[in-house]
């Protein structure tokens, strides 16, 4: 879902900030039940380093709530067994210290 189309709902259930790789997050919305990918209107991914500036860029859409979502292959890498799902949602305020 582009992002000019995100600003122009109502409200969003929830915004998340996926963080991928070390201090690297891209974005995705929970829209009526369903996650979506948020892309810019070339259609690429929304994605950047700093996480306060993914705030400044998604100040216009309206979410309920937001979180930061982080998976953990921690247990992959010692070689461990499958445990099931370890992703971690933590809320996030936007405080606009941007």
């Amino acid at each position: 879902m582009k992002l000019s189309k995100l600003e122009k709902y109502f409200e969003v259930e929830k915004l998340v900030f996926n963080s991928l790789d070390l201090a690297l997050y891209n974005v995705s919305a929970v829209v009526e039940g369903q996650e979506y990918m948020i892309t810019d209107e070339r259609g690429e991914r929304i994605k950047h380093h700093n996480l306060l500036a993914l705030q400044q860029r998604f100040q216009n859409v309206k979410a309920k709530k937001q979180v930061v979502r982080q998976s953990s292959a921690y247990d992959e890498m010692i070689g461990g067994p499958v445990k099931g799902s370890n992703e971690m949602e933590v809320s996030l305020g936007d405080n606009k210290l941007y």
